[in-house]
């Protein structure tokens, strides 16, 4: 990728936004909502935002601006009319924050890193910035944690969690993205052995608990649900260490006292768990596509965690699956071959449905277009307020679909761009879909981050 600064020169230089065409105004009464978490206000996939457009177009949703991108995975986080787009520039770690509506950049940190992933990806990072009004938060792929003014882009805070406490960088850079809530911040860091959950005030990076684990982090960000009437912290931990071991934990937020563990944790060393885990009611969905599976948790009103129901018939890699109506929908599988979507009854784990749809891509090459046999692979899912669901396909496709334990009907398709690894999840705020090219495309697309219009008028607000 070439350096930040030699993409769209004049607008780098001078600061005027790499604008397409403005968004189509709000409509009247609409709903809105930041997206300062991974996969949003509620960290489930859950969008709560209307009304949304019915269709795409024929020319898939209108390009409002698009931006450069370095390396990484980091989803964009939106917070207070700013998209913060975490990616790796010329061997920094980079902090974009440029307008939500206009792309116009308003500034930019940064800090070097070295990492090089042993597995031949890129190595920018993996983690999406979170934050809220106050503060904004990186965690980097070496494990460098930041507290950002998302004002101003002065550095708060900082802490490197691995030096402090003898860990690495796991087998893909380290990738657990925090939460936070209120004046805590949860964090998951290698340890020399095991790991370290902690919650650091925000403002300050200072610790308010330290709690050693017999388990390391992996790739699954950290949640905070509501369970019997109050907040409780979940981890979903395994990563690179020998034996292969790992599981959830249900931690009390205040404390840091661990309430309840559940191993669970594929039996082969290369193997990790991602999916970050889902809280429905009483209850802990976590899954895993290396050999253990899927497993629904019942959480008891102490913390303690006992299995309601375990299948191997099915497990996600790093997407979180949705939860509707009663069933759970995910990616099965490593991908991006034999990876289809699946429907199963949330109350016993049976599979209502499985389906690989084909989603080819189209490449122009001399002249000509190339077809080329492609699928949704480790694709994202995100659930509207009206019920559709929006996928984001690992090649570069967009789709509203309808996901019911009838079986998978496709509303609309569109190709965004013809590139691999799209696997960060979009974020939707105020009717402005944010998604993230991460490599060059098969066309020559550059790695971009790019804002689209689904904002919809009154004809097609949701009822509810």
């Amino acid at each position: 990728m070439p350096p930040f600064d030699r993409c769209f020169p004049a607008w780098v230089q001078c600061g005027n936004p790499p604008m397409h065409a403005p968004p189509r105004p709000l409509a009247p009464g609409a709903r809105t909502q930041d997206w300062g978490r991974f996969l949003g206000p509620h960290g489930d996939g859950r969008c709560d935002e209307a009304p949304l457009r019915a269709a795409f177009g024929a020319g898939g949703p209108p390009l409002v601006w698009e931006l450069p991108k370095g390396e990484g995975y980091a989803p964009p986080a939106v917070i207070e009319g700013r998209v913060h787009l975490f990616h790796r520039i010329a061997g920094k770690e980079t902090l974009t924050c440029a307008d939500a509506a206009t792309g116009a950049v308003r500034w930019s940190g940064s800090h070097p890193v070295a990492y090089s992933d042993r597995y031949g990806y890129d190595g920018g990072p993996r983690c999406q910035p979170i934050g809220d009004a106050r503060r904004v938060v990186t965690h980097g792929v070496t494990g460098a944690l930041t507290g950002w003014d998302p004002a101003t882009g002065k550095v708060l805070w900082r802490r490197d969690l691995p030096r402090e406490f003898g860990g690495g960088t796991g087998f893909f850079g380290v990738g657990a993205t925090p939460w936070l809530e209120g004046d805590r911040l949860f964090v998951a860091a290698p340890a020399r052995t095991g790991g370290r959950l902690l919650a650091l005030d925000p403002d300050t990076g200072k610790a308010r608990w330290e709690t050693p684990t017999a388990w390391a982090p992996g790739y699954a960000a950290l949640v905070v649900g509501t369970v019997h009437g109050r907040r409780l912290l979940f981890a979903f931990l395994g990563g690179d260490d020998r034996p292969p071991t790992g599981g959830l934990l249900c931690v009390d937020p205040e404390s840091g006292r661990i309430l309840g563990t559940f191993p669970w944790r594929a039996r082969r060393y290369e193997s990790v768990n991602a999916s970050a885990p889902r809280v429905v009611g009483n209850q802990v969905l976590v899954t895993e596509c290396y050999g253990a599976g899927t497993a629904l948790v019942d959480v008891s009103p102490s913390g303690s965690l006992s299995p309601r129901w375990t299948t191997r018939a099915f497990g996600a890699h790093f997407m979180t699956p949705l939860v509707k109506g009663g069933h759970l929908y995910l990616v099965d599988g490593h991908g991006p071959y034999n990876a289809p979507l699946v429907c199963a009854d949330l109350a016993n784990g049976t599979v209502k449905w499985k389906s690989e749809p084909e989603w080819p891509l189209r490449v122009k090459e001399g002249g000509r277009t190339v077809v080329v046999p492609r699928m949704p692979a480790r694709a994202s899912l995100l659930e509207m307020a009206d019920g559709r669901c929006l996928a984001l396909g690992e090649f570069g496709h967009l789709a509203w679909l309808d996901l019911d334990p009838a079986g998978y009907r496709e509303r609309e398709r569109v190709q965004l761009f013809p590139a691999e690894n799209s696997w960060s999840p979009p974020a939707l705020s105020r009717g402005l879909l944010y998604v993230c090219q991460n490599t060059d495309g098969y066309d020559g697309s550059p790695a971009r981050l790019q804002c689209l219009d689904l904002r919809g008028d009154t004809a097609t607000r949701p009822a509810r």
